[in-house]
């Protein structure tokens, strides 16, 4: 179905995207249908136009009375407003069906981005996610309420003008027709170049936006090593690259519209002089002839039209295959436990894990948690703390041995806590949308928040996030716990949850954590040694191998690892 990647995410065939397509629309197809009607309405009220012209024409010509000259003139008036007021209708109507059929996909592709396994995103880097959800849907979005509907009328117009043509005498068609094959062969060379050119252009952007996003995010620790000349020159260079590619791409549109240029006066000489010889013959009217040259005259907009959008299809259609290759994923099955009366709540054996084959991370890693204890995990930085908890909390998957954790949700909480944009409540009811507000304000309580929320503006419906109330570090998380609360998983795990909010926020948040993890599983990567002090076990990793396992004082007395990492952190926040 799809065509994977080593790095990027998997990009869908054409077939598959088809498929994907028809059965968006198919729910759609009664509005499609009236869309078309309306616009075909409307292209047959516009063809009136040239045979009433050239029957002026030969009003003129022949001597016609005026009443004649100002009824053909009150037609054309006629035609002009039913084409306009029947193809404003088709064409809005066909742009309410391409959107409602690109909505359905956003939020299919939204969904599938949000299961996709971690270190696949990781993988293929932030910048394809981002450059599909926001690039892509753009190129898709303008495509679903202009291009389609231009393209649709336009086929239209060029099919009933080719029939009008007929109708009017057949050599007219006939003469017409000696521009097709010009632009059938311009078509073919333009889309075999077009093609490939867009899809590399889609790739360059999302490395242009993977090298940006990375730069900008790792901003602090770039200038802290004095290597900001050095990304600098990496982003430039992937912005080159997407900016050649775009500057191919116009030069390519430059030479395609120039051989359309060939067609157009090749068609328009063989039906002037196909004219003359008829008139010539006394076998068309002037009027006629006039007819067919304006009928072929007003094809070059609508060619123009459907052929320049092959551009735009050739964007759209690669942005397509982008969205459809991540909304076509199928989530992975992560295995749950079936809760039972054993004592353990989860239950690691032989755990192994690397991001990469060739650099292990964690090894046979045997751990047990038993239903209602909190273990503290602690160890030197790199030590594969972190890479554990995500392992257990199921946003890696293993490359070896087994995880069993209680069934239901596990939550994990991180230091990198994200305020959604809008009212502070919407934020809390993401973890449990029927939440009552009493629900809510007992959360916020529980964690000490709700004193300052009922500060702000206009207390739980305050604006906060990107344009709105800036909350502190320590609110942040606070709120992340109220969600822990409103969500009540069974068990819990906090990756260095109090690590970024200094050391009076890291302390309250401490005695926040202690409260929103009462009567859960827990497991804690402890950050300052205190949270160890206060857990039922600890943990000790090193290496990616648990190298100690027992209460805080009896490994103080042990006088192990765990040992040495105390008396370092105590004589550290001695100093300070």
């Amino acid at each position: 179905m799809t065509t994977e990647s080593t790095t990027l995410l998997p990009i869908a065939t054409g077939r598959r995207t088809l498929t994907q397509l028809r059965a968006l629309v198919r729910p759609r197809r009664s509005r499609l249908a009236g869309a078309l009607a309306l616009l075909i309405a409307g292209t047959t009220a516009g063809l009136v136009v040239p045979p009433l012209l050239g029957h002026l024409v030969d009003l003129a010509t022949g001597g016609g009375s005026a009443g004649d000259v100002v009824l053909t003139g009150v037609g054309l008036v006629a035609a002009a407003v039913v084409e306009a007021a029947l193809a404003g209708f088709g064409v809005a109507l066909l742009a309410q069906v391409g959107e409602g059929v690109l909505a359905d996909l956003r939020e299919r592709f939204v969904s599938s981005a949000l299961h996709l396994p971690l270190e696949q995103v990781e993988r293929a880097g932030t910048g394809d996610l981002t450059s599909r959800v926001t690039n892509d849907v753009a190129v898709i979005a303008e495509a679903a309420r202009s291009a389609v509907p231009e393209f649709t009328r336009a086929a239209l117009t060029i099919v009933l003008t080719l029939a009008g043509m007929a109708v009017l005498d057949w050599r007219f068609l006939v003469a017409a027709l000696i521009a097709v094959p010009v632009q059938a062969h311009t078509v073919r060379w333009y889309a075999r170049r077009a093609v490939p050119l867009y899809a590399r252009q889609r790739v360059a952007v999302a490395a242009q936006q993977h090298h940006l996003l990375a730069t900008i995010d790792g901003a602090p620790t770039i200038r802290a090593f004095r290597i900001a000349d050095a990304h600098r020159d990496r982003v430039a260079t992937r912005s080159r690259q997407a900016v050649d590619l775009l500057l191919r791409g116009v030069a390519l549109q430059t030479r395609f519209y120039a051989r359309l240029h060939v067609a157009e006066f090749a068609g328009l000489a063989a039906v002037l002089g196909t004219g003359f010889f008829l008139v010539r013959g006394d076998l068309v009217s002037i009027g006629t002839a006039t007819a067919a040259a304006l009928y072929f005259h007003g094809l070059f907009g609508p060619v123009n039209v459907a052929l320049a959008l092959v551009d735009d299809a050739q964007a759209a259609a690669s942005g397509l295959d982008r969205l459809v290759g991540v909304a076509d994923l199928t989530p992975p099955v992560r295995q749950r436990a079936v809760a039972g009366d054993g004592p353990d709540a989860v239950v690691v054996r032989g755990l192994d894990f690397a991001y990469r084959p060739d650099r292990p991370v964690l090894h046979d890693v045997d751990l047990t948690i038993a239903r209602g204890e909190r273990v503290a995990l602690v160890g030197s930085s790199g030590a594969g703390k972190t890479t554990l908890a995500k392992v257990i909390a199921g946003v890696h998957r293993p490359t070896g041995g087994s995880v069993v954790v209680p069934a239901g949700e596990v939550a994990l909480i991180t230091q990198e806590v994200h305020v959604f944009a809008g009212p502070l409540v919407d934020d809390l009811r993401l973890a449990r949308p029927d939440a009552t507000d009493d629900e809510v304000s007992a959360a916020l309580d529980t964690v000490d928040a709700l004193g300052w929320v009922r500060q702000l503006p206009d207390g739980l419906d305050t604006e906060v996030g990107a344009g709105g109330y800036v909350l502190t570090a320590a609110q942040a998380q606070q709120l992340a716990f109220a969600r822990l609360i409103l969500a009540d998983p069974p068990m819990a795990i906090l990756d260095e949850a109090t690590a970024e909010a200094g050391s009076a926020g890291a302390r309250l948040l401490e005695r926040v954590a202690t409260a929103a993890l009462a009567g859960r599983t827990a497991l804690v990567v402890a950050h300052r040694l205190t949270q160890a002090v206060s857990a039922d076990r600890v943990v000790v990793l090193e290496a990616g191998r648990i190298v100690e396992v027992g209460t805080h004082r009896d490994l103080i007395a042990r006088g192990g690892p765990y040992a040495t990492l105390w008396r370092a952190w105590s004589d550290q926040r001695a100093r300070h």
